[in-house]
């Protein structure tokens, strides 16, 4: 007898889940499904699971697939499992490819092929609808997007579009997804939502034409160059009843809103300074780096240092001087932008080309927050006081890279759940437009002044 066991969160139980258990089920003779509990997926990284284990567990079980079913709650258990059961082959998805090499020491690893385009033929209580995904643009932030999945429940990408049909190609090899390079509004056609993440002056258009077609748009930033389009883009949203939603992923990380809660508690008493700093030194050949008009440190990463800055003290700033360190083509290696509010003041630095101290300090009349490099990724802050020896540190969840936040609050609003859109504001990321438009106007004005913004 061949002996096959696979693992899995099942959640939102829906046509894919089948596919893969009946291909699993054809490897062998005896099929032993692992469910995993609601402790084990929180602490493996899955951030929003709907159904409860047992409801897992029995569509499963309906299924009539499984000979055996046994619940996963703990690292270690596949190995205890595999000499426990004696099992000859350990199956799961492709998106798990090479993560569990290391099994192959007690039995044989078989990696399936997902199921990119499924649908909802489980019978579920709720009326959680499982959002199928168009990515535009297949560079790196899409790979990072793909990977992030696994770990979102109620979501699946099915396809992606790039005017680039090499890059188009290879992604659609290894990823498995149809890919588009010329018929966008064909694109449009098979999904609920899109996921942009093409060059920065792309997106207004890619986001305008999906809104118009009725999906939800979840967009890099900038979300538009420019305030008025901004605020058409949300105005065409809610005329169309579609999610539109900024992907600037520290304003969803848990890790971020409690730093942002603990400075408004009175902890540090008033804040009067924020300085938010994020730079890298690029790869030359990075996309931020080759497009002098449209790459650049502000628009790869000022978002971020403007997070926090409109988060403690709004948007209604009094005043803004941006500075710049211009290549010799025009790209900014290094952007600081200064405001100036009734009850303070707040410095933003990024920098593709300048590197430097990257950390968060939210200066109060009480004490400080410091949050160091990566702050954008929040895990870890200290609260200091005038006395040295008190201090004060936290240490918060996060998993993976970020993203997985956002896209869970996505789906959560697509399925009218979500109820946190005050992690971003249409308020915010309207301003964060209108200081990308002082800026692109400043800088145009300096170096491109015969191209009209």
């Amino acid at each position: 007898m061949v002996k096959v066991i696979t693992y899995g969160t099942f959640d939102l139980f829906h046509q894919g889940h089948v596919n893969l258990l009946q291909r699993a089920k054809k490897l062998g003779d005896y099929l032993i499904v692992g469910v995993t509990t609601e402790h084990f997926d929180e602490a493996r990284g899955k951030v929003n699971v709907v159904d409860s284990c047992l409801e897992r567990i029995e569509n499963v079980r309906k299924t009539g697939l499984a000979d055996e079913i046994i619940i996963e709650d703990h690292d270690g258990q596949k190995i205890e499992d595999i000499q426990k059961y004696n099992i000859n082959i350990f199956t799961v998805g492709s998106d798990w490819i090479g993560t569990f090499d290391y099994l192959n020491t007690f039995c044989k690893v078989i990696y399936l092929e997902r199921t990119p385009d499924i649908s909802s033929t489980m019978i579920r209580s709720n009326q959680f609808h499982i959002v199928k995904v168009g990515i535009i643009g297949t560079g790196r932030i899409a790979a990072r997007f793909m990977a992030e999945e696994k770990y979102v429940s109620g979501m699946n990408i099915i396809s992606a579009f790039n005017t680039e049909t090499e890059s188009g190609t290879a992604f659609q090899k290894k990823y498995g997804v149809v890919t588009y390079s010329k018929n966008y509004k064909q694109f449009l056609k098979g999904i609920d939502a899109v996921y942009i993440a093409s060059p920065n002056e792309t997106h207004y258009e890619y986001a305008k034409k999906a809104i118009q077609e009725g999906k939800h748009v979840l967009c890099e930033n900038p979300i538009a160059l420019k305030k008025q389009d901004a605020i058409e883009l949300f105005q065409l949203a809610k005329e169309q009843g579609v999610v539109l939603l900024e992907g600037i992923k520290t304003a969803y990380c848990p890790g971020f809103q409690q730093l942002i809660n603990t400075a408004r508690s009175g902890q540090i008493g008033e804040i009067r300074d924020v300085v938010a700093c994020f730079t890298r030194l690029a790869d030359p050949d990075a996309r931020e780096c080759i497009d002098n008009k449209f790459g650049g440190a502000f628009l790869e990463y000022a978002a971020y240092t403007l997070l926090p800055i409109f988060k403690l003290y709004g948007t209604n700033y009094k005043d803004v001087k941006i500075h710049s360190i211009h290549r010799e083509d025009g790209l900014d290696l290094y952007t600081k932008i200064d405001l100036i509010y009734d009850q303070g003041m707040a410095t933003a630095k990024c920098g593709v080309g300048v590197k430097t101290e990257g950390q968060l300090v939210i200066s109060g009349s009480k004490g400080y927050i410091l949050a160091e490099s990566p702050w954008w990724l929040t895990k870890k802050f200290k609260i200091r006081y005038e006395d040295p020896n008190k201090v004060e540190t936290f240490e918060p969840k996060f998993q993976g890279d970020g993203l997985r936040y956002e896209m869970s609050e996505f789906v959560a609003q697509i399925n009218k759940i979500g109820k946190n859109k005050y992690l971003l504001t249409q308020n915010e990321i309207v301003a964060m437009s209108e200081i990308t438009e002082i800026f692109l106007q400043k800088r145009l004005q300096e170096w491109f002044s015969k191209e009209p913004f």
